[in-house]
């Protein structure tokens, strides 16, 4: 059983300010479903211990140095969700109303970091893995190594790094190396966490940890780019050997609308009705006119510039002559939350602001709105797009990281996607699909029902990025992991939030355009060995392509082998071959399954 300890700054339910306690929350119990012995790591905060101080069990205390620092560290723990919950509490850094914001920052995470590595003699188990994220623990793989020249037994220990925004890299002055967080001048001058003449912690954390990922695949592409990396993108070029991208997932129990208790209405794919009453009850809460034939664009968002904030003002007068109805959630840079109070004021009864951040109204809005806004510049994950799918709340959204990982373009044509999208960082694109998403609200209703029931249907769980983690674990540690109810498991579509097209929908007009599509694709991959009793069946077929038009590069090299096995198969088991070779089509998508279907024929 692989052991794994995670460390984090933050995790619901104990303590939120954003994303990273979501995953942190959902994560850890994922890795114990598929058989992984897990326990989390988190500061004691003043939040935690009010609310959930009867339930913790104290365990002990030890003195944590800390440069020159010799500070208290109690550690108390919590069972919950099959996860063994650690809190680590020192008073002067942690009982504190919030949970980030402070001058000492960097010597409050320097603690914690320094603390988790220390107090581990003191845990219910020795980890393999040390699993951090972000800045605020990034200086646990560091310590590490700098503890493993003088004891032997840290160095079984491998760590991996999850990057949940790498604009975040914990920054601070050359001379806070030694004096803040203890550490030889050896570590600057190698350059191992200077840069610029600043002490990083994240780029420490990254050249030292034996895994890094980020928290999406299109955004572990992107921090090899100088547009999203933030002076990092060197460093990420140079370790993407063990640069791995894997998508977040969502609390599929928490966050559903047939069983949600923070809605007004419950509803689901099957009984949509309940929605209708969380819309009204939205315009009613937000001073809206109650209008059920116009579509609500929500935004829930901290209002800054990443967010693509600066493309909704460019547009704002474009988008309010449309019938739509605005509601914005947020709160942050004082210049977006003064522009859209005045914008409120500008269309009362059609456009609704609240400035700060508030879950029970986020829940009202996600379970009530139709149309879910995210035009982000940059964004690493991104969960509300997800959270909005689920409560059928359908995302128009900028192509870039985790957006453009779960949310795929609306096609009229042939009633497929899930969400509308747009590509360049530009207003007037944004403005477009906005349209494209009001009209088809509002002029082809049936049309519209589809693409929200396919949001809807869309698997965000946590078990397939648990199981890509546990892959991760064990290609550092060099663990055999079984995989193999993972690998029992039915064939996937190639997309996981897509469903593939049934056989029996290919055209007549799709069919005859295969060639030329398949002309354009490369050539069809071998397939795996079918088992010994269906070789001959699959092999006929073979036989049979062979004689109506020219081979492939592939199909020639197996032609010999198929022409011996079809002489010897038996001619009643011509029909099975095409039942054989439909089946294999219809777990196929695209031109290659196309290609497939015309070579069988």
């Amino acid at each position: 059983m692989m052991k794994i300890l995670y460390a984090t700054s933050e995790a619901v339910p104990f303590c939120k300010t954003g994303g990273l306690a979501d995953v942190a929350g959902s994560l850890p119990a994922a890795l114990a479903e598929q058989g992984a012995e897990v326990a989390v790591v988190l500061p004691l905060y003043q939040r935690v211990k009010e609310r959930f101080g009867s339930q913790l069990t104290f365990e002990c205390y030890d003195y944590v140095d800390l440069a020159w620092r010799h500070c208290y560290c109690g550690l108390f723990s919590l069972e919950k969700d099959g996860v063994t919950w650690y809190f680590l509490d020192n008073e002067q850094y942690f009982n504190r109303p919030d949970l980030y914001g402070y001058m000492d920052d960097g010597e409050r995470f320097g603690f914690f970091s320094r603390a988790v590595v220390r107090m581990l003699p003191r845990m219910k188990f020795w980890p393999e893995v040390i699993h951090c994220n972000d800045w605020q623990t990034a200086l646990v793989p560091i310590y590490l190594k700098d503890d493993s020249v003088r004891e032997e037994r840290y160095r079984s220990i491998k760590t991996a790094l999850t990057i949940h925004n790498i604009e975040y890299q914990g920054r601070y002055g050359r001379e806070t190396l030694g004096d803040l967080f203890g550490l030889d001048s050896g570590w600057a001058e190698d350059g191992t966490i200077l840069m610029d003449e600043d002490v990083n912690l994240l780029k420490g954390a990254i050249l030292c940890a034996d895994a890094i990922n980020a928290v999406s695949p299109s955004y572990a592409n992107e921090l090899k780019m100088a547009y999203f990396a933030h002076r990092l993108e060197n460093i990420m070029r140079r370790c993407a050997y063990k640069l791995s991208g894997v998508l977040n997932g969502i609390d599929m129990k928490l966050y559903d609308p047939a069983a949600d208790q923070r809605i007004t209405a419950r509803y689901s794919v099957e009984d949509m009705s309940g929605k209708a009453a969380d819309k009204a009850e939205l315009q009613k809460l937000m001073g809206l006119r109650e209008d059920p034939n116009v579509p609500i664009v929500a935004l829930v968002s901290r209002l800054v510039s990443h967010k693509g904030l600066d493309l909704i003002c460019e547009v704002l007068h474009d988008m309010m002559e449309l019938p739509m109805q605005l509601v914005v959630l947020g709160k942050g840079d004082q210049r977006y939350e003064e522009f859209f109070h005045w914008a409120a004021q500008q269309y009362q009864g059609r456009m609704a602001v609240r400035l700060d951040y508030n879950e029970a109204l986020s829940m009202a809005i996600y379970a009530g709105a139709d149309l879910f806004l995210m035009p982000s510049k940059s964004e690493p994950c991104g969960l509300s797009q997800m959270i909005a799918m689920r409560y059928g709340t359908v995302p128009i959204v900028r192509e870039t990281g985790g957006l453009k990982d779960t949310v795929h373009p609306y096609e009229a044509w042939r009633d497929a996607g899930n969400g509308f999208t747009f590509a360049n960082y530009a207003s007037s694109d944004m403005l477009h699909v906005i349209r494209e998403a009001v009209y088809l609200y509002k002029d082809y209703p049936d049309a519209f029902a589809r693409l929200r029931r396919r949001a809807m249907e869309c698997d965000f769980s946590w078990a397939r990025s648990a199981r890509d983690y546990l892959r991760i674990y064990a290609s550092i540690t060099g663990q055999a992991w079984s995989a193999s109810e993972a690998e029992a498991a039915p064939t996937e579509p190639e997309h996981p939030f897509e469903e593939p097209p049934a056989a029996e929908s290919v055209t007549a007009a799709e069919e005859t355009a295969a060639p030329a599509e398949a002309a354009a694709e490369e050539p069809v991959p071998v397939e795996k060995p079918a088992p010994a009793e269906e070789k001959p069946v699959k092999k006929a077929a073979a036989k049979k392509t062979a004689a109506k038009k020219p081979a492939t590069k592939k199909t020639a090299a197996k032609k010999p082998a198929a022409k011996k096995t079809a002489e010897k198969a038996p001619a009643k088991e011509k029909p099975a071959a095409k039942a054989a070779v439909k089946t294999e089509k219809s777990t196929k998508k695209g031109p290659a399954a196309k290609t497939k279907k015309e070579t069988a024929e």
